[in-house]
């Protein structure tokens, strides 16, 4: 099957850490900066961080809807597209779904995203709002660890045509429709037959997305580092149908064979109607998120806090 190509270039990775001799040098001028702006006391927050940035010695860019919505507190405003080709760093100041949102738009122009929480979990947004003026300086000098995160690239197939193609970061879920009946799914990965799924729905996701929708439906974690995806029914019909992971460096194929309006939702922010005989298409994206962290971040670290593991034990 031939595949929708995107077409936006992607910017080379640059290196992640600054030398000591350089460590009072901004490496990262020209910033970007993204809000939850429909969040109560977005504005003060935003405000608060532009103010750090100036104050810091950076030309502050602010996203187009984000100034559409709290008004123009930086020195320029400009479109994702103006972001990626000005910009060396967006400041996300929200939660995990804000970062979803802004990340897989910026990720194919090659711009790194600092994530600084506003929201309630945090998994991809993890440095805490009271905390950011003390933890950014560093960064802003290039004192940072960095991690690349695997994107999706989903299109949604009828009549051998592409009528729908989205990044996404999380998850491509394909739901019933409203209606108190199962979906029926045929599976196929690189053309070979898995199985027919009668279910609520089906979600392919990825190791970020692990920790979503794929998580309360019983699927596993997945290290960021692993070069896979996880395969979950929702509420299956036969109870033999578990999770399952997937390499990545396939295709994944879903075909709609029954079900009363059904859809596909891409990191629940889109999603298209589907019919009887669409292919829901999910490979690997050519683009990746670049993630920063304070240095000696750990994936663990944030499993530990955001699942409450260890609560009650005595170190």
């Amino acid at each position: 099957m031939a595949w929708c190509n995107l077409s936006m270039n992607r910017a080379p990775l640059s290196s992640t850490a600054e030398t000591a001799a350089g460590a009072d040098a901004l490496r990262y001028r020209r910033v970007a900066l993204v809000g939850k702006y429909h969040a109560s006391g977005s504005r003060d927050a935003l405000e608060r961080v532009v103010h750090f940035l100036h104050d810091q010695g950076c030309e502050v860019t602010l996203e187009r809807d984000t100034a559409q919505h709290i008004g123009a507190l930086g020195d320029a405003v400009r479109d994702v597209p103006g972001i990626g080709a000005h910009c060396e760093l967006a400041l996300v100041v929200g939660g995990d779904g804000t970062m979803l949102g802004i990340g897989r738009q910026l990720a194919p122009f090659g711009v790194p995203l600092i994530g600084i929480n506003q929201g309630r979990l945090g998994f991809i947004t993890d440095i805490p709002l009271d905390r950011f003026a003390e933890t950014l300086p560093a960064m802003l000098r290039g004192n940072h660890d960095e991690e690349r995160r695997a994107l999706m690239q989903a299109g949604v197939w009828r009549d051998g045509h592409c009528v729908f193609e989205t990044i996404a970061m999380n998850d491509v879920v394909v739901n019933r429709g409203g209606a108190p009946s199962m979906v029926e799914l045929r599976v196929e990965v690189d053309g070979h037959f898995v199985a027919n799924q009668r279910a609520d729905g089906l979600i392919i996701a990825s190791p970020t997305g692990s920790t979503a929708y794929a998580l309360s439906a019983g699927g596993p974690l997945l290290h960021p580092s692993i070069a896979g995806w996880v395969m979950v029914p929702i509420a299956p019909h036969t109870l033999s149908n578990r999770p399952i992971v997937l390499p990545s460096d396939g295709e994944i194929a879903i075909e709609v064979v029954a079900g009363r309006d059904p859809s596909a939702h891409f990191d629940m922010q889109t999603f298209t109607s589907l019919l009887p005989g669409d292919r829901i298409t999910v490979r690997r994206s050519a683009h990746t998120l670049r993630l920063l962290h304070p240095v000696g971040w750990s994936y663990f670290d944030t499993l530990r806090r955001k699942l409450h593991w260890n609560e009650g034990v005595v170190a």
